[in-house]
């Protein structure tokens, strides 16, 4: 690593190595590591790599996976003597690749970004071709894969202007870093022309592949069966909610009940395992529920807590509104509303969507969602969708009309291309 503020990491990484085994086992006590699995988490695998040529996507949590789920189910289409490994590093993001079921994947845990341990998992895993994803940029694993010659393909790329404002006080830094990458493909326009100046060359804008990547469609038993029991209630979704925003969500839906006190919120946060902690937020405001991975329905109940994984596509189906979070409270910069405007749900976010901001311009443009901060401004905004039809369902469509597309075989493309290519 010629930059300093690299070195400087990498020495960091060496020192602190001790106090990361320590951090995991933490974690595994705290239920955020799986404890059968945190050798992953050291480089150390058991699965047996797999004959013939392997492409490793890497992605950060929930979304990233989507994504990368899709990516991987058309290369294995495409390629029939490959394996596709995905590295992800949530609980969530694990039991969502699981469930997918696809034959030639393997899931592992990325190991901790210390030297050591990058180099076990790459000794192990020899990729063909090495793929991150978004702003996932981890140095020692990133440059030991280039210093081995594995092709390097940086995929949806985005950086808010922070993260941009910040390599850029490390402009050595983000050169030699970024510069390992044998393409990059930009999710926006801001990210594209920042990556540029870093980089010192030209970097293309593809399209923000997400936009591609839909949920599977809502299972029709379960959707017959969640319809027959919430029956004509009025009723919204509080999507992928994280800590600190169910509070506000959860005093909205109080003042929502005293007018219509047979309404239903379906809340569901976006790591089901911490339905623990969202029980005791409702307990709190005084809101009974129904939890879903208990199996229980929501007679009689204000609140359906879906902590289950895999079933957005559901409540998006079932609500005609939906109240997309990671909005709420800066630093989370918001989710996707795509999948719910496909479903016909009209939405409403709070104002912090900067992850989403070509997304949401779009939105905008079209009139297409509602903006809230405060709880009643988001109870005032559900019951006018619910009772006045405050924005018309076109709208959505419209925007879903005027987003860009063409990510995914683009992207696809150049894969293809650095995969075929091959290692030196």
């Amino acid at each position: 690593m010629s930059a300093p503020g690299l070195s400087l990491y990498r020495f960091a990484a060496k020192a602190l190595k001790p106090a990361a085994r320590w951090l995991l086992d933490k974690r595994a006590r705290d239920g955020k590591e799986d404890p059968a699995r945190l050798h992953e988490r050291q480089g150390e695998a058991q699965t047996p790599r797999p004959e013939g040529r392997l492409i490793w996507i890497h992605a950060a949590s929930v979304g990233e996976s989507q994504m990368a789920l899709t990516v991987a189910e058309a290369i294995l289409n495409q390629h029939d003597d490959a394996h596709v490994l995905i590295t992800s590093g949530t609980l969530t993001s694990a039991r969502l690749i699981a469930r997918r079921g696809l034959a030639r994947l393997i899931h592992q845990f990325p190991p901790v970004d210390a030297p050591d341990w990058v180099s076990a998992f790459l000794d192990h895993w020899t990729p063909d071709l090495a793929v991150f994803t978004e702003s996932e940029l981890w140095p020692n694993l990133i440059l030991a894969a280039k210093e081995r010659g594995v092709p390097l393909a940086l995929m949806n790329a985005r950086m808010n202007r922070k993260s941009l404002n910040g390599w850029a006080r490390w402009p050595s830094s983000a050169r030699t870093l970024l510069g390992a990458f044998d393409w990059i493909g930009a999710a926006d326009q801001r990210t594209a022309e920042g990556l540029s100046t870093l980089t010192g060359h030209p970097v293309e804008t593809i399209g923000n592949l997400k936009l591609e990547c839909g949920l599977p469609a809502p299972d029709p038993v379960a959707l017959e069966a969640a319809r027959s029991v919430i029956g004509d209630r009025p009723v919204f979704v509080a999507a992928s909610t994280h800590e600190g925003e169910e509070a506000l969500i959860a005093a909205a839906h109080a003042e929502i009940l005293k007018p219509r006190p047979d309404a239903l919120m379906i809340l569901a946060p976006r790591h089901p395992e911490r339905a623990e902690d969202v029980s005791k937020v409702l307990t709190d405001h005084a809101l009974g529920f129904a939890q879903r991975s208990k199996g229980e329905t929501p007679e009689g109940q204000p609140v359906w807590l879906a902590d289950t994984l895999g079933e957005m596509a559901l409540w998006y189906a079932l609500c005609p509104v939906a109240v997309i979070a990671g909005s709420f409270k800066p630093g989370i910069g918001g989710h996707n509303p795509i999948e719910a405007s496909r479903a016909g749900a009209l939405v409403v976010t709070g104002p912090h969507v900067d992850s989403f901001s070509d997304v949401y311009g779009v939105y905008d443009a079209h009139e297409a969602r509602l903006i809230a901060q405060t709880a009643t401004e988001i109870a005032d905004h559900v019951l006018g969708c619910w009772q006045e039809g405050r924005l018309k369902p076109d709208a959505a469509l419209d925007a879903l009309n005027a987003l860009p597309n063409g990510a995914l075989p683009l992207t696809l493309s150049h894969l293809n291309r650095l995969l075929d290519q091959g290692r030196p």
